[in-house]
């Protein structure tokens, strides 16, 4: 991610009952709130303010803090926590990024996390990165997936990206659609309609084949910007 820094106060928002988005400048954690325990998504940057002190304020229940993917972005406040869970994939990347302290239990394709009258499926869906996950609520007929999808140009520059597994994952996220009808990702408008996986399946395929022109990006990076149709690329 490009230098984007803490200047604004994390913002909570209430999304529906006992579910609240954490808005950390460019990025988002998601917060459940179950009968048993809280689920948080994802660490954000990691400023001065506490991440942990924000959601306990919110709930007075254990919180288990899952992370979708192990970009700095993702990670920064997972320090605060004892434990984190992620997919043994993103284990090594994690410790480059500097998100190492915590103890780190797996998290594998199948896997179900029970905050009590709320389950999510744990989805492994590498490309991004090889340990990206996505959690899917049936019940609430929702998909959180971290950097997977987005109204914004996905990443895919630097380690451990792959374009094909990428759209490999995205085909198999879309077969799944009738399980949801609300994509949460980690960046850009939220919620998403399940149109928007085939949208940047395209727009991945129209890429590999060398038919989408490359563009400056609106900020620094060592990369070019692909835009089609609605859906788009860093590379």
């Amino acid at each position: 991610m490009p230098d984007m820094i803490n200047h604004v106060p994390l913002e909570v928002i209430k999304i529906r009952e006992n579910t609240y988005r954490i808005e950390d400048n460019s990025v988002r954690c998601l917060f459940f709130i179950g009968t048993e325990r809280a689920l948080l998504v994802d660490a954000g940057f990691g400023g001065e303010e506490s991440l942990k002190q924000l959601v306990g304020a919110l709930t007075d229940k254990p919180v288990q803090l899952v992370i979708t993917h192990a970009d700095p972005d993702h990670i920064g406040a997972a320090k605060e926590f004892d434990t984190v869970y992620m997919h043994p994939g993103e284990t090594a990347r994690c410790t480059r990024m500097g998100g190492t302290g915590p103890g780190i239990i797996p998290l594998e394709e199948g896997d179900v996390i029970d905050i009590g009258g709320r389950r999510f499926e744990v989805l492994h869906l590498p490309g991004h990165t090889w340990g990206s996950i996505a959690l899917l609520d049936r019940e609430n007929r929702i998909v959180v997936v971290g950097d997977l999808v987005s109204s914004m140009p996905v990443f895919m520059f630097g380690e451990d990206r792959d374009l094909d597994a990428y759209i490999a994952s995205m085909e198999k996220l879309s077969d799944m659609k009738s399980a949801f009808d609300e994509i949460y990702p980690g960046h850009g408008m939220l919620p998403l309609p399940p149109e928007q996986i085939d949208k940047l399946i395209a727009a991945a395929k129209k890429l590999r084949a060398g038919e989408v022109s490359p563009q400056e990006p609106p900020f620094p990076m060592p990369a070019k910007m692909y835009l089609y149709d609605g859906a788009g690329f860093f590379l």
